[in-house]
């Protein structure tokens, strides 16, 4: 339901959540669609639904996370400064049109119209016809009534049917700036500006004599966790032993009966 592109399947597939538990349905209309799902959405969400970046942070802040926290966030802005820096070199050596991921899609997408068939309206209006089905493509307004092209922002199979049945063979005018480099460039432009040492503050005086005492925290039994919970849905890597005689797996070099043992 979160990467539905017409609202007739997210209601197909709500329906569907409504059969095996309404309270579910309930829970989900109460946090409200807009929140969680890209065709309710009132802005134009990413392609990406992926928690990997908070990840990737929480990763490389494990030892920081001992400090206090005028240190920790000290080292959180070294992290993100270096990071920072690092991105927009990247973005400056990028030449290409497009970002080769949005490349990708592109040619995707262009394998997948080959047995489309293209019937004019107007000059900017199309029918597209699939597999029994048809597509109203508009290119004027660049939009689908598959809705990918208008969500997505890039040209959908329907749409690069039409500017093949046109003749057009530069379809980047029909994507949006922000996959393009000059955007990616411009996401980096503003420096992280370094914090001066400590003993070089000014700090006012009120703020010197008043003393901050941390919350009131009970410690919880045992070490404390260190890496994240993994979901249920991802994959448990099982380690296999293997033979340092034969490098088959399943047994180790003293139970191996590929070599006869020698005597």
């Amino acid at each position: 339901m979160a990467k539905a592109y017409r609202k007739e399947d997210f209601d197909t597939l709500m329906a569907k959540v409504d059969k095996v538990d309404h309270r579910v349905k309930e829970y989900l209309e109460d946090v409200g669609y807009e929140e969680w799902s890209r065709v309710h959405s009132t802005v134009n969400r990413g392609r990406m639904m992926t928690s990997n970046i908070a990840e990737c942070i929480n990763g490389c802040l494990v030892e920081a996370r001992q400090l206090s926290i005028l240190e920790f966030l000290e080292e959180v802005r070294i992290l993100f400064g270096s990071w920072h820096c690092k991105n927009r070199e990247i973005a400056s050596y990028t030449k290409d049109t497009l970002g080769r991921k949005f490349e990708e899609i592109l040619i995707i997408n262009a394998s997948k119209c080959s047995k489309m068939k293209v019937v004019p309206s107007s000059k900017f209006i199309f029918s597209i016809y699939e597999a029994g089905r048809r597509y109203i493509v508009c290119l004027e307004r660049k939009e689908c009534t598959c809705g990918r092209f208008q969500l997505d922002e890039i040209p959908c199979a329907h749409a690069i049917a039409v500017l093949k049945d046109k003749n057009v063979t530069d379809m980047h005018p029909y994507c949006s700036d922000y996959y393009k480099p000059d955007t990616l460039a411009k996401t980096y432009e503003v420096p992280m500006v370094p914090m001066p040492d400590k003993q070089d503050w000014s700090v006012p005086s009120n703020v010197v004599d008043e003393t901050m005492w941390p919350p009131r925290y009970k410690r919880l039994a045992g070490r404390p966790r260190k890496r994240r919970k993994k979901n249920a849905d991802e994959k448990i890597i099982v380690k296999i032993n293997c033979c340092g005689r034969c490098g088959q797996e399943g047994h180790n070099k003293r139970t191996c009966t590929f070599f006869p043992k020698e005597k």
